[in-house]
């Protein structure tokens, strides 16, 4: 039987099995599954270099759905191309502990890439990933021996298309001539609730252009002989330019009642399972997929199977062939060398006792020792390496010219920024880390949240840290930042004192295996705090907070300070015999301490407690009875003068 014939009846078997989960649940989004089919169908049966039974192939295709509120279609693609996500599996969709959640999520079910339902993350994942493929083609393939050579696809719609963060990662795309990206765009003119010419008139096609992009436009996405044409011209052309395919589709396609509508969009549409079925020619049986079907995505496999066999051939050889190389991508892969926060440490050698470098300083020096032992490690800034400092000295710029280079020049694009090294994380090769002020998280937060939500394994570098920014004023004195950023499940957040607790957090950071980091850091020069040892600083920072200064009468108070505020804690306590001075660099790793370590530090005993931080104050009457911060926008003036109007001073603890 033709190939365009039995794709077609596995679409609307794919359709089939996203109304039947769909309506089974009375919860989901009928329309990119059902509006998508055919490009799922040609995608997945012909043209993705993947091998289902190892969907950790290194040089597997990668393919992000950016909307990811469609996850039945990944979903039913994944089961019919071999993964291991069975019928039962789809039954059980956006029920509790199954392998299919409403949205797709990174880790919880085999092929799904990254984390998706935030419109338009995906597509910026999409460029990390491909930036990621061209960092390992560049430092792993020989003249020869090439083992990294993939794509990387992106299914995205209106939505995506609308969010400001698509047209931040897309223009950096067709800066860096990222030619193995191939973004797939769903335009069915229908948003959530109205028609998208409400809301959108451009000509992305000429926007794309002007971004340094091919673009194609497929003008029937239904078509699967003209869809096939167009993805193979996007597969096979390097030609220095990402490609963007605009497919015109029916959203909801297959059922009259509401497709081309914006009732289409969810699960409005499924109340007409019944005949929407027969229309697609199926059977009354729900979750329908015919042997026919089956037989033809098994060849499939067959061939993808045989086809990674003859990969895992090429790399035996270059493996051979490039011993060095071959070591650093297994120290790449294993991330070797980060086993523990411990053994990091000992690179990073004590600082100067004269030391008074801001926090930002002192971290790049850390950052840059261990970039030295850790070929992952590559890092970034939003037009701001001067002020934060994370530069790796002597590694080269990542760009068309030297994909190699482990600084990452990103402009002036927080948000694209978190989520292009999100799809770096989720490559699993590299391990990222990008850097602004704490005011521009703001900017940010979106790709943060699905960071943290993913347990990826990267850092951020948020410099400018609190009102000691100075002069800049309130727009630039991040009053607010550190206390959401604490908010966020699974963020580790760290703020220390000194170099010294730099170079734990650095090496805390990089240790952590099951989330991301994020490193808050002054402007301002700090003293070294050397009457706490050295030990202790590093140390204790790793437990997340620790006795700096013991009281030495009976203990009658506790006084707790983070970051730049610890040395007015010191100064305070040294006046006050029965006092202690904790010093918490991060809330989240103290509470992940044992019970007995946390009564250590802070005794339920003593329930005088002040706690002080140039910031919000709400988190820290968790820790304390009173507390000194900041809990109103700053104002322009020198730092002193600010510490001084909000009283972060010695004062302030004392009494």
């Amino acid at each position: 039987m033709d190939n365009d014939i039995i794709l077609q009846k596995a679409a609307n078997q794919a359709r089939g099995l996203a109304i039947d989960a769909i309506e089974a649940r009375a919860s989901g989004h009928l329309g990119l599954p059902l509006g998508c089919a055919e490009i799922g169908a040609v995608l997945f049966g012909e043209i993705l270099k993947i091998n289902p039974k190892r969907p950790d192939w290194l040089n597997r295709d990668r393919f992000i759905l950016s909307a990811g509120h469609g996850s039945m279609f990944l979903y039913a693609w994944l089961h019919i191309s071999g993964y291991d996500l069975t019928i039962e599996d789809l039954k059980n969709f956006r029920v509790k502990g199954s392998k299919t959640p409403g949205h797709p999520e990174f880790g919880e079910t085999p092929g799904v890439e990254a984390t998706s339902g935030p419109l338009g993350q995906g597509i910026a994942n999409a460029v990390g990933m491909a930036m990621s493929e061209k960092m390992a083609a560049a430092r792993f393939n020989s003249d020869s021996l090439k083992i990294f050579d993939h794509n990387v696809w992106c299914l995205a719609g209106d939505g995506c298309m609308q969010e400001g963060i698509s047209s931040e990662a897309s223009a950096l795309a067709g800066l860096y001539k990222l030619d193995n990206l191939i973004l797939l765009y769903d335009s069915n003119d229908v948003t959530l609730d109205e028609m998208a010419s409400k809301t959108m008139s451009e000509d992305t096609a000429m926007r794309y252009r002007a971004y340094g992009w091919d673009v194609t436009t497929v003008s029937n996405g239904h078509d699967i002989s003209e869809i096939r044409k167009a993805l193979l011209n996007a597969r096979d052309q390097r030609n220095g330019k990402p490609k963007l395919i605009i497919f015109k589709t029916v959203i909801a396609k297959g059922i009259p009642e509401v497709e081309a509508s914006a009732k289409g969009h969810g699960e409005g549409g499924a109340k007409f399972a019944v005949q929407a079925r027969k229309n697609l020619g199926l059977p009354d049986e729900k979750f329908y997929v015919s042997e026919e079907t089956y037989e033809f995505f098994g060849n499939a496999l067959k061939k993808r199977v045989s086809e990674y066999d003859e990969w895992v051939r090429l790399f035996e050889s270059w493996r051979a062939n490039n011993p060095e190389k071959a070591e650093e991508l297994e120290i790449c892969i294993s991330r070797k060398g980060s086993e523990s926060a411990e053994e990091l440490l000992k690179n990073i050698p004590p600082f100067p006792s004269d030391d008074k470098s801001a926090t930002r300083a002192s971290a790049g020096a850390s950052m840059n020792i261990l970039a030295k032992k850790l070929p992952y490690m590559v890092t970034g800034s939003a037009d701001l390496f001067g002020s934060t400092k994370n530069y790796l000295k002597g590694m080269g710029d990542f760009g068309a010219d030297n994909p190699s280079g482990r600084n990452i020049w990103f402009g002036i694009r927080e948000h694209a920024m978190g989520a292009i090294s999100n799809g770096i994380s989720y490559y699993g090769l590299f391990e990222p880390s990008c850097a602004t002020f704490l005011t521009f998280a703001g900017y940010m937060l979106g790709s943060v949240r699905v960071a943290a939500l993913s347990r990826l394994r990267e850092q951020y570098i948020f410099t400018h840290d609190s009102v000691g920014v100075g002069f800049d004023g309130p727009t630039h004195q991040p009053v607010e930042m550190a206390t959401i950023l604490r908010s966020i499940p699974r963020l580790d957040v760290v703020r220390p004192a000194d170099s010294e607790e730099c170079a734990a957090a650095w090496a805390m950071a990089l240790a952590r295996k099951d989330g991301p980091t994020a490193l808050i850091l002054s402007r301002q020069n700090l003293p070294i705090l050397n009457s706490i040892p050295v030990e202790t600083r590093r140390f204790g920072t790793l437990k997340g907070a620790y006795i700096a200064k013991k009281e030495t009468a009976p203990l009658s108070k506790i006084i707790i300070a983070t970051g730049s505020e610890l040395q007015y804690a010191i100064s305070a306590g040294a006046k006050e015999p029965g006092t202690r001075v904790v010093s918490m660099p991060s809330m989240e790793v103290f509470e992940r301490q044992s019970s007995k370590y946390k009564e250590d530090v802070l005794p339920k005993s003593c329930r005088n407690r002040i706690a002080i931080e140039a910031g919000i104050s709400a988190m820290w009457y968790k820790y304390a009875d009173k507390v000194v911060g900041t809990d109103d926008f700053g104002f322009s003036a020198d730092t002193p003068e600010l510490f001084e109007a909000f009283g972060i001073n010695e004062k302030s603890l004392l009494g």
